[in-house]
């Protein structure tokens, strides 16, 4: 990261609290990546976006009151929109259709995250 550079804000979603502060934890080893909020479910997410206005959203497909496609989906109509990379537990390659469809920047399966979570938000964060 440059001397004038700020971190890249991020937003974790993710209604396995565990998992968002292991994700947390990961992603505070970085220069360059700030985390700004954690949220527990889509419409969480949305709200904490909208007041906080995080650079990227790591957003998890499966959560409680909203889930992931459907939030990724409400962020994309906002302006200023974060960019969005979509986790999910597996690797199929329709979950990464369905989050493409729903407005997503990138995806990231779950057993991934460690070795392509990092360079994912720092890619979409450049768009």
């Amino acid at each position: 990261m440059g001397v004038n550079a700020r971190p890249i804000r991020v937003l974790i979603a993710d209604d396995q609290v565990p998992f968002a502060a292991m994700l947390e934890t990961i992603l505070a080893a970085e220069a360059e990546v700030e985390v700004v909020a954690r949220a527990t479910n889509g419409r969480e997410a949305v709200e904490l976006a909208e007041r906080l206005e995080p650079d990227v959203v790591v957003m998890d497909i499966t959560m409680p009151l909203m889930d992931g496609l459907e939030a990724t989906r409400r962020l994309r109509e906002r302006a200023p929109a974060p960019r969005v990379i979509v986790l999910t537990e597996s690797d199929l390659r329709s979950d990464a259709i369905r989050a493409e469809r729903a407005g997503a920047d990138g995806y990231v399966p779950k057993t991934q995250i460690v070795t392509r979570l990092r360079a994912a938000i720092v890619e979409v964060a450049a768009r």
